[in-house]
């Protein structure tokens, strides 16, 4: 994992959107938003605050970009609840851990960056098993269950929260 520079725009954005893309992660990533795939045009609109964002990295394998990890505040300008997100792009490298790793990794420097924080979560959906599976491999604790408010292609799913305590973190 590391932050983002200008370099790295492009290469994010072909495995995410390019046009040799593997979009199987849109069907998992909250796709009752009906998230568009960005042109490269719109990308490099929002890119710029990517590289500034500290609550943005990559993730890599043999200097490879495969995927992102980021936070943002759930309670906007109060910061003291951070939810979390990680996506790898390719589908070939999902079941292999690398996912809980990478979560894992991505909790303790949140942890470290921001002291006064006591809890990390996330928030995925009944429809994305594997993200289920990343969260408690990762030690986090499902805290919530929100039954069948996400409705995607005909069929309500349930809203499920996954967090940690900055205790309970190995």
């Amino acid at each position: 994992m590391r932050p983002l520079n200008q370099t790295d725009l492009q290469p994010l954005f072909a495995i995410k959107y390019g046009v040799q893309a593997d979009l199987a992660w849109m069907k998992y990533n909250g796709p009752y938003f009906q998230d568009p795939v960005l042109t490269w045009p719109e990308y490099q609109k929002l890119a710029p605050s990517f590289c500034a964002d500290p609550h943005r990295q990559l993730l890599l394998i043999d200097q490879r970009v495969i995927g992102e990890v980021t936070a943002y505040w759930e309670d906007g300008d109060l910061h003291k609840w951070l939810e979390v997100g990680i996506a790898i792009y390719d589908q070939d490298l999902w079941g292999q851990g690398i996912a809980t790793q990478a979560l894992r990794k991505w909790l303790r420097y949140l942890f470290q960056q921001h002291q006064e924080l006591a809890h990390l979560g996330f928030t995925t959906w009944s429809g994305n098993p594997g993200m289920i599976r990343v969260g408690t491999k990762a030690g986090m604790k499902q805290e919530g269950v929100i039954r069948k408010v996400r409705y995607w292609q005909g069929n309500y799913y349930d809203s499920v929260k996954f967090g940690i305590l900055r205790a309970e973190l190995k």
